[in-house]
């Protein structure tokens, strides 16, 4: 219930960033699309693994998973102002209520905890400090300008603080997180987003066809689009992750670089549905980066899934290489003339040799 509740965000987030590719605004797009997907991530990434040490599961627990809840549908609300108007009130909004409820929940854990009392305080006063910041930066932006430079530096300072708060907080002393419950969340939440991703480019195959225009580019698009979505699945889930989380040292840098899987997968979504908006004639922008908006995301996706997944496995040499080889190639499909289906084709050719290795 909680990730399918986050998934609306991320939906709403991916759907915006479809329409900014589509528009010809790739770097207003790409900027909001990863700002507001930070906050998605964080927030549910935070209580996951919360979840995990703390799943009291009684009453005043399943409330503040629901304010949290509603809190990830305020901020869902408020994405297409935030894309549209550069409004983050509704954002940030959204976002203050579910670190709101993070420090209920991690401030009950101090109080019924005693083991691990300090550890949750620091949590508590670290999520509270940091949320002061997101407000005043709010407020501060009905004064001054925060839509250019100085914005994006605020946002990237907060941001850097969001993930300095867990390291400090577990300096000395761990939570007691469960590895294969961790490896296992973020699977679901990994399988919910390429499922977001086959949706967006359904409802864009859907439009197409509403206006009369069933081509055989469109057709290719849409059968391309299901075989790199279930590379992508094939590929993230070859080797086991929780072997891979022994302790904190490990288990952050694969934690934190889910940031990128999870972005990357989603805005798959997005640029297939671009492809379709360009094969339909829809979209005001030309064949490179129609080809672009899927190509980029899918590189992303091998070489952060490669390098926080599957690398750590200590895997061949010859596997090794094959991910970043195989994304330089998708990166380079947008110079030819069918770029997406030769992804899917360069996802096959990858897969293959995932298998033959493991």
């Amino acid at each position: 219930m909680f990730d399918l509740c986050f998934v609306v965000g991320v939906a709403q987030a991916a759907a915006s960033l479809h329409h900014a590719l589509a528009e010809g605004h790739a770097g207003a797009g790409l900027i909001g699309y990863l700002m507001v997907f930070f906050a998605i991530w964080w927030a549910w990434m935070n209580f996951t693994w919360f979840a995990s040490a703390y799943d009291t599961d009684d009453v005043p627990y399943r409330v503040l998973v629901m304010v949290q809840i509603v809190g990830v549908l305020i901020l869902a609300a408020g994405v297409p102002r935030a894309f549209e108007d550069k409004d983050f009130g509704l954002i940030t909004l959204g976002y203050a209520v579910m670190r709101l409820a993070m420090v209920a929940l991690w401030s009950r854990a101090a109080r019924e905890d005693a083991a691990g009392r300090a550890c949750a305080v620091r949590y508590a006063i670290g999520i509270g400090v940091v949320q002061v910041g997101w407000l005043a930066r709010l407020g501060v932006a009905q004064v001054v300008d925060l839509d250019g430079v100085l914005g994006l530096v605020v946002f990237v300072a907060l941001a850097g603080a969001e993930l300095v708060v867990p390291l400090w907080a577990e300096r000395h002393q761990q939570t007691t997180w469960h590895p294969r419950h961790i490896a296992e969340r973020y699977g679901l939440f990994t399988l919910i987003v390429l499922g977001e991703s086959v949706l967006a480019a359904t409802l864009a195959i859907q439009t197409g066809l509403d206006r009369g225009l069933a081509t055989a580019a469109l057709l290719s698009v849409a059968l391309s689009g299901v075989v790199i979505v279930f590379g992508m699945w094939w590929l993230y889930f070859a080797w086991e992750a929780h072997p891979l989380l022994t302790s904190n040292r490990t288990s952050f840098p694969w934690g934190y670089g889910h940031y990128l899987i999870f972005s990357s997968a989603a805005g798959v979504g997005a640029g297939l549905a671009v492809s379709i908006d360009y094969a339909t004639h829809i979209a005001h922008i030309n064949a490179f980066a129609a080809g672009a908006s899927t190509a980029v995301p899918v590189a992303i996706f091998l070489l952060s899934v490669w390098f926080v997944h599957i690398r750590p496995h200590q895997v061949s040499r010859r596997t090794n290489l094959t991910f970043p080889i195989t994304a330089a190639l998708v990166l380079a499909t947008p110079l030819t003339p069918l770029p997406i289906p030769l992804i899917a084709l360069l996802l096959i050719a990858l897969t293959a040799t995932v298998e033959t290795a493991r």
